[in-house]
């Protein structure tokens, strides 16, 4: 079916560009190589629980340089059979931090410090409980990507005045709730199904990076875990994340502080995302997606794209001309007449040049 409604995510693969820059992905994907998590279900952790925050931070480090040297073998052909379980993993022993966190939230970078797991709640609304939306076969992602096993949670730790998913993101009801148990399932059915991946997205994943992270302790299908987000994680959750992400699919919305604040209530934003990118870069595959905004090539769009032409030379670049008036900027566009509009044929194609001129790979299809 999906091969009639999207055949270049058949054909894409015929692209070698695409095919190195995705290597590691396409591995996972066919089953030449095994997922992140299940490479972290074989490195050990010295941790009981009973210890402090910093000393399990300690633990992790520790842990997370027996990852990158597995993983270095593993990419290099070495299999995972002969290594057994060890009693107490890498993955128990994140499952384990993030807990910690959820009782002084710092999963983002607003940094809220609530105990969500006592029910407390921040700016993104959640207690310890997580909702999802929808989850389903998604036929409309990057060619690469499809058919991607979507999983849409509630809620969102942004507050976009043109979010296209508004109803999720502003309503943390709208889904049902699930624990890792049931998140592990629908994901591993959604493999077995067919998806090329397990997409993480939203509103936004990040809040409920406690339940994703245990939800990998229930599954055993090999999949490429993929982390679909504004990406203004913590420092913190981008080091949970990082050993368990086989692909990113990042938004890099903005490059001005001031458009950030004033469209999405996000400070520090340049900052953030551009750390948060280089993190993902430097850990595995990466499509960068950024959405041309009307009127905001000069501050936005152009500097953006420079940035990632020095700074991400193995990513592919997803540049998006999908917006369109949503939410409140339909509602009251004249609080936002810069973006009270499409951008027009003239704007996508500027955006565009300058990519090429850069050198980016910006449409990752066949």
């Amino acid at each position: 079916m999906w091969r009639v409604l999207r055949p270049d995510a058949a054909h894409v693969w015929g692209n070698d560009e695409v095919r190195r820059r995705l290597s590691w992905y396409y591995d996972v994907m066919v089953g030449r190589k095994p997922s992140k998590y299940l490479i972290c279900k074989s490195v050990e952790a010295e941790f009981k629980g009973g210890e402090g925050l910093e000393e399990l931070w300690s633990a992790h480090r520790e842990a997370s340089k027996e990852f990158a040297e597995l993983w270095s073998k593993v990419k290099e052909g070495a299999s995972l059979e002969d290594l057994g379980r060890p009693e107490v993993s890498l993955l128990d022993l994140k499952v384990e931090l993030a807990k910690r966190l959820l009782q002084r939230c710092c999963f983002c970078e607003r940094r809220c410090g609530v105990n969500r797991a006592a029910g407390e709640k921040g700016f993104c609304r959640l207690d310890s409980v997580s909702r999802v939306s929808t989850w389903f076969h998604h036929y409309g992602e990057e060619a690469p990507l499809v058919p991607s096993g979507t999983i849409f949670f509630t809620s969102c730790n942004f507050r976009c005045q043109f979010c296209q998913n508004w109803d999720i993101s502003t309503d943390p009801f709208n889904g049902v709730e699930v624990d890792a148990r049931k998140l592990a399932a629908i994901a591993s059915t959604l493999r077995r199904e067919g998806c090329r991946n397990i997409n993480y997205v939203g509103g936004e994943p990040t809040p409920n990076l406690h339940v994703i992270l245990e939800s990998l302790k229930f599954m055993e299908v090999n999949v490429p875990i993929l982390w679909n987000s504004n990406m203004y994680c913590s420092l913190e959750a981008m080091e949970l994340l990082k050993d368990v992400v086989d692909i990113w699919l990042p938004d890099f919305k903005y490059f001005s502080d001031a458009c950030a604040e004033r469209l999405s209530k996000a400070p520090r934003y340049v900052e953030v995302v551009k750390r948060n990118h280089l993190i993902a870069h430097e850990s595995g595959d990466v499509i960068v997606r950024h959405l041309v905004l009307p009127n905001h090539l000069e501050c936005c769009t152009k500097p953006l794209l420079e940035w990632l032409a020095s700074n991400l030379p193995r990513a592919l670049v997803n540049i998006m001309a999908q917006y369109r008036p949503e939410h409140i900027v339909a509602r009251e566009p004249s609080r936002f007449p810069d973006i009270a509009r499409r951008p027009t044929a003239r704007e996508m194609e500027e955006a565009y040049s300058t990519a090429r001129r850069l050198g980016i790979v910006f449409k990752p299809v066949s």
